[in-house]
């Protein structure tokens, strides 16, 4: 019997910089640019396309994929299409592909949208913590719950948030529930 040795990975380290943005209440969906120049559209699991549709993402990619091509580059560029018709709405009478890539793709203008790319917006960023904190979450989710939706101004019942930690690489979720009045996490 051979021996192979198998490697225990590393551990990243829990107080480390962290990125809180806006969870929009959307459907996930991918812009996918080949280095050939081919685009398609993606939802969170298969290639869509305008037959076979994720809420007319792919459609809207079809109608615009000469522009997103030139504006977003090669690569695969992945974002929440949200808006009308597509979870709680947000009191919009259209759709929205917000960027989840705020490094990349983040601006510091009031309305999130993405200046090398003015087809797309940007998730929110509510804030970049030097150190991952759950206090510091708990302080963003209430402030999120008094102010309401940054991404759609005026709307009140936002879903929550999304934590990048950088050293991990992870993503988690914090969201909202609001029933009968009051507000509670889940």
């Amino acid at each position: 019997m051979e021996r192979t040795f198998t490697p225990f990975a590393k551990i990243a380290r829990l107080k480390k910089e962290a990125t809180a943005s806006e969870k929009l209440d959307g459907t996930c969906a991918c812009v996918a640019v080949t280095d050939e120049g081919d685009i398609f559209a993606q939802s969170r699991n298969k290639i869509i396309t305008p037959n076979d549709d994720n809420a007319g993402f792919a459609k809207w990619v079809d109608a615009n994929k000469e522009a997103l091509k030139e504006q977003l580059g090669p690569g695969t560029h992945f974002g929440e299409w949200w808006g009308q018709g597509i979870g709680r709405n947000y009191g919009l009478k259209e759709k929205r592909f917000s960027l989840f890539n705020t490094y990349r793709w983040h601006t510091e203008s009031d309305d999130y949208r993405c200046i090398e790319a003015p087809l797309c917006f940007v998730v929110p960023t509510l804030a970049i913590l030097e150190k991952f904190s759950t206090e510091r979450i708990d302080e963003l989710m209430e402030q999120l719950k008094e102010h309401g939706s940054y991404a759609a101004d005026g709307y009140t019942s936002p879903e929550g948030l999304v934590v990048h930690h950088s050293a991990s690489g992870t993503l988690f979720k914090c969201t909202f529930e609001f029933d009968s009045g009051k507000w509670s996490d889940k």
